[in-house]
């Protein structure tokens, strides 16, 4: 191809403006909107051929939206053609049957899901925190079922005596060696074999081994009579309720499943009337094997498990089983056991019967008068043999305890927790029975006769259960509901006069964390101080902190989310020496995180309180200079998050200066976090354009200097990151920031810096932790930076376009991807960059720049200059569609010939002939080898004689006339 000159056309940018502009036409009301619904007729015909008569037609409409992907299946997919080979009578009937199955059991289950509010808190809550906290490094025993199944005992028998004969025979078969005893198990193995002992359970049930299943529950509720370990048993408990449990559901389902045949379906909320007798017979036959049990504890636990399976039998039969189970528990000596068995009957109780309180208050108060027995000779005997105190055995009844005072009292009215306190309070050495009613009660309750508590604490003896645990629950509940205001003062200063004589160090800041959010929701920053104080007096000594972090960062997160103020926060005299306690760098930078993201939900004013700035400096820092070489990108990333999120809310208002200072303060103390540099870049550029907004334009000398100060802090700290995009594009912009605020030679200075940049940019980057080709953000880049360019002037020592020949150079020497187009791509962005730089007035200016239209108005050896490189430009581009001409190129070579033609036509004078000649060429050879977008080259054609029409377009027609389109077969 030759070499074509080019000839920009002029442009009326104004006009160009005015035509492009929307026409305005009134709406009027119903008429066609894109955010009305739709409403889709849908008309179907159907053919109806019956023997002896002619077919017939129907047609229906529908405002249904039709499914494009059943119309195209036709109703004829191959279930469908299944399901109609089918018997339709008996398909009915299972599918009804199958889906009421289903249903029911949903049904039922949210029914049972929902016997209790919300606002109870359940058993699987507590489940982890009592395995976690009661443990042992003792070795336990455990008896394994076996499995061996002797023949069963005959054949069915109707006489009563033989069914209960041949029940004893099979409980009796594990009674009498199918068991083996495992010793020396650690907690680990111990579990481990429970877990086994659950999915033996499964297994036998669903192989239908139903009286296996039975003895495996049966010798797991054994194991709830042993107290040989008397540490871990509330987490055993926890493990075998969870087998009982299990046990319990697969009982009534497989019953509730009997109750469903072919013709009818259980309602949800059935009567005994609705059940068959099949299921009868098989509830009572399991009622019967469980009362066939000769222990007490197995027989008690593996009734109270199956207790919802009495629906089926009696509408009075849990009303009446209630009771019973209740009198069983009295025959259990251990005090212990007896408690955790209480407590398992009102965990059944509240999910089958909640309504039915008389017998969980019975239980209750059945549990009150044997109580004493806790402080017998017996349990102190057994305490003596196991080597454990008082004060580490009384708090193996919290479970058991705190969740039977939940059950009673959910609900309950003022009068019976008003009794049930009463109650308490006549019982001697009831510190743990007041720590279990705290625990238990609403804290409304509690929080209302705080004071009454108080006495009582005063009154308990100290030798099994330490008061300043019973201010710690006080303290819970106080949190969450308000005690009267003319109590709140006293109730501190009674609580803080135990707590701050408490000479252990964990047990003083385990009761202290607690009520430090009282003082903090109810007092002033004089209280709050008093007590951090104290905090510190207790906690220093023997750097007893170093235990205690998790207390401490908890009275940190609390004290900070009552006090939103920070003036205020900073200003507790003691809150920055209680800082310095976390000496862990780990955990001081956590805290540090915390209060940073509090000031940035919080603060919503920006702020130059030198107290607040001073602190906050010294908590940014403390994260910054945790950043090493293995910290996570995460992480770098949140501390970043942090330390800008605080910068963003310093403003000094108009003292400029000061607030540049601060700047250049913050970069010294976080030159190791990139964000934050870019940040304080980007800052600092928005504080140089409000000094321009404030003198509109105008510098003083004073305000000039100053601005030149922003841009020297901006020249000087992008060299220092590491992103080599986020150093181009801050050059870029601060060179416009230069620009706007009449910095020409430092504006010049920031383009440079860019363009002897461009050479550096790798081949790939990293994004994400993905490794990208970077040609297409170098693309994005260099047409941001010619946008600039336009109105750039030229400087006055160099030559004309000095800036975008010293781009061009480094775009030629660029090391491009061998199939790449980027380079052309670019090219092309130059050339349109060319021809508005070739008209008289350009598109847009900076308010007080002259650019060049206004420094050569037009004159013509700049537009000479300006046509040489354009024909540059055009060569470079021409020579690459030349080396595209290889089949496996010609695709690519068809979309920038046409792409070139766009430019052409937008940009080109059309009218010289060889340019025009020139798009021809190009039109033909994007259609060449049958690569080109059809669609796409209709649409041009189309446009150009629409333009064709202007009254300066008429050159257009005879192009129009010269581009033909070609058809692919």
């Amino acid at each position: 191809m030759a070499v074509f000159p080019w000839h920009s056309r002029n442009r009326n940018y104004k006009a160009e403006f005015a035509s492009c502009r929307l026409e305005a036409v009134p709406l009027e009301f119903g008429d066609y909107h894109p955010l009305k619904p739709i409403t889709v007729t849908e008309s179907k015909t159907k053919k109806v051929s019956r023997k002896g008569s002619t077919s017939s037609t129907s047609s229906s409409s529908s405002s249904s939206v039709v499914d494009p992907l059943s119309s195209v299946l036709d109703g004829t997919d191959p279930l469908s053609m299944f399901a109609a080979s089918a018997d339709p009578a008996a398909l009915a009937a299972t599918t009804v049957i199958l889906l009421a199955t289903d249903n029911s059991r949903k049904k039922r289950d949210r029914d049972d899901n929902s016997i209790v509010g919300s606002d109870f808190e359940p058993w699987a809550s507590k489940r982890g925190e009592i395995l976690a906290r009661y443990t042992t490094t003792e070795k336990l025993s455990i008896n394994l079922f076996m499995g061996s199944e002797k023949g069963k005992a005959g054949t069915a028998v109707s006489a009563m005596s033989e069914k209960v004969r041949t029940r004893l025979e099979e409980l009796d078969d594990f009674e009498e060696g199918s068991q083996k005893e495992l010793l020396n198990l650690t907690q680990q193995d111990y579990v481990n074999r429970i877990e086994e002992l659950n999915q033996s359970l499964k297994d036998a049930w669903a192989s239908d081994q139903k009286v296996k299943a039975l003895k495996i529950v049966i010798q797991c509720s054994k194991l709830l009579s042993d107290t040989s370990v008397i540490q871990f048993y509330p987490s055993k408990f926890v493990l075998i309720t969870d087998i009982l449990d299990t046990f319990g559901k697969l009982v009534y389902e497989r019953i509730f499943s009997m109750c469903m045949d072919n013709r009818s379906v259980l309602p949800d909320h059935f009567s005994p009337e609705n059940v068959n007798d099949t299921a009868k017979e098989t509830c009572l036959n399991w009622f019967f094997k469980i009362a066939s049990i000769r222990e007490l504890i197995p027989r008690f636990y593996v009734e109270a498990s199956i207790l919802k399976c009495n629906k089926f039998l009696s509408k009075t039969g849990i009303s009446e089983c209630l009771p019973r189970l209740t009198c069983m528990v009295r025959g259990i000596g251990d005090p212990l056991v007896s408690v955790y068995a209480r407590a398992y009957l009102c965990r059944v109780g509240m999910e089958v019967a909640p309504h039915l309180k008389e017998s969980l208050n019975k239980n209750f108060f059945d549990f009150l008068l044997t109580f004493q027995q806790i402080h017998g000779d017996t349990v102190q005997n057994q305490l003596v043999l196991q080597g454990v105190e008082l004060p580490s055995y009384l708090p193996l009844y919290s479970p058991a305890m705190d969740w039977i005072f939940q059950c009673i009292s959910y609900h309950a009215p003022e009068a019976l927790l008003t009794e049930m306190m009463e109650r308490c309070k006549k019982l001697g050495n009831n510190a743990l029975l007041l720590n279990s009613v705290m625990s238990a009660f609403r804290a409304e309750f509690i929080a209302t006769r705080s004071m009454d508590f108080i006495g009582m604490i005063k009154e308990c003896d100290e030798s099994g259960f330490p008061k300043h645990l019973l201010f710690r629950s006080l303290g819970l509940n106080l949190a969450l509901a308000d005690p009267p205001e003319s109590d709140r003062l006293q109730i501190l200063n009674e609580a803080w006069k135990v707590i701050t004589k408490l000479k252990n160090p964990q047990d003083y800041i385990n009761c202290a964390e607690v009520w430090v959010e009282y003082t903090c929701k109810h007092f002033t920053k004089r209280e709050v101080n008093t007590v951090l104080a104290d905090v510190i007096k207790h906690m220093t000594p023997d750097r007893a902190f170093e235990d205690s972090y998790p207390q401490l960062q908890s009275i940190i997160k609390k004290v900070i989310a009552h006090f939103h103020d920070f003036s205020v926060l900073f200003s507790v005299e003691k809150f920055l020496p209680f800082l310095d306690m976390f000496q862990k760098e780990s955990v001081r930078v956590e805290v540090c995180k915390c209060i940073m993201e509090v000031f940035i939900k919080h603060q919503q004013e920006p702020t130059k309180d030198p107290v607040i700035l001073n602190a906050l400096l010294h908590v940014c820092k403390t994260m910054h200079d945790s950043v090493n070489a293995l910290t996570l990108e995460d992480e770098k990333r949140m501390l970043a998050y942090l330390i800008n999120g605080f910068i963003k809310m310093v403003s000094f208002g108009r003292d400029f200066e000061q607030q540049l200072s601060f700047y250049v303060e913050a970069r010294s103390m976080f030159c190791n976090l990139e964000p934050v540099l870019v940040q304080l870049i980007h800052s600092v550029n928005r504080l140089a354009m409000e000094t321009r907004k404030v003198m509109k334009g105008n510098h003083s000398r004073k305000t000039a200097a100053f601005v030149r100060a922003c841009v020297a802090y901006c020249f000087i700290t992008i060299p220092s990151l590491v992103g080599i995009f986020s150093r181009l594009n801050l050059y870029l912009h601060s060179g416009q920031v230069a620009l706007a605020n009449q910095c020409l030679s430092q504006a010049d200075a920031f383009f440079k810096a860019a363009i002897s940049l461009v050479p550096e940019v790798p081949k790939m980057i990293n994004i994400d932790g993905k490794m990208r080709p970077s040609e297409s953000f170098l693309l994005e880049f260099l047409c941001n930076f010619f946008s600039t360019l336009l109105i750039v002037p030229d400087h006055p020592e160099h030559g004309v376009l000095f800036l975008v020949r010293e781009l061009l150079n480094v775009i030629q020497d660029y090391t491009w991807e061998d199939n790449s187009d980027e380079k052309i791509r670019i090219y092309t962005c130059v050339l349109h960059l060319l021809s508005a730089m070739s008209q008289e007035t350009y598109l847009y200016h900076v308010d007080k720049v002259d650019s060049n239209d206004s420094l050569y108005g037009g004159d013509s050896k700049f537009l000479a200059e300006n046509n040489k490189l354009c024909e540059t430009v055009m060569a470079q581009i021409l020579e690459h569609l030349k080396t595209l001409a290889k089949d496996e190129a010609l695709k690519r070579q068809s979309s920038l010939g046409l792409s070139f033609f766009n430019s052409i036509l937008a940009h080109g004078d059309l009218r010289n002939n060889r340019l025009n000649q020139l798009s021809v060429n190009l039109w033909h050879l994007a259609q060449r080898h049958g690569c080109a977008d059809t669609r796409t080259m209709v649409k041009t054609l189309e446009y150009i004689k629409k333009r064709s029409k202007r009254p300066d377009m008429g050159h257009l027609t005879e192009l129009a006339l010269r581009l033909p389109l070609q058809t692919r077969t």
